[in-house]
C-alpha cells in the first residue's frame, strides 16, 4: 500500500493507498506521528482506495483523532465507502470522527 501526503501549512491530506488493516497500520503509524510532530492540526484522511478498515485501523484512527484533539486539531475522513461508513455508524465512531459527505 502506498499512501501519499499533501501538505499546506498546518493542513495535510493523507491518501491511504488501500485498506487500513493490521498489515498496513505499522506503515501508517509513523506517517501520522510525523505529521503531528511537524505541526499538522487539520488532517484529512482520504479512504477512496480503502475497501476495509479493521480493528487495528480503527485504533489508529481513534489514536490520531485523540492526538489531534489534544492540540485543538481535527481529523476528517473523506471518500469512505458505504460499507466503511456503515461500520463507523454501527460502532458509533461517527460521533467522534468527522466523516464528510462525498
Amino acid at each position: 500500500m502506498e499512501s501519499t501526503v499533501t501538505r499546506d501549512g498546518t493542513k495535510a491530506v493523507l491518501q491511504a493507498g488501500g485498506d487500513i488493516v493490521s498489515t498496513t497500520v505499522p506503515g501508517l503509524r509513523p506517517v501520522l506521528r510525523d505529521l503531528l510532530q511537524e505541526g499538522v492540526r487539520e488532517l484529512v484522511l482520504d479512504l477512496g482506495e480503502a475497501r476495509m478498515v479493521d480493528s487495528s485501523g480503527i485504533g489508529l484512527l481513534m489514536a490520531a483523532h485523540n492526538s489531534l484533539e489534544k492540540v485543538g486539531g481535527t481529523l476528517t475522513v473523506v471518500h469512505a465507502s458505504p460499507e466503511i461508513r456503515e461500520l463507523f455508524t454501527a460502532m458509533r465512531l461517527n460521533q467522534h470522527l468527522t466523516v464528510a459527505d462525498d
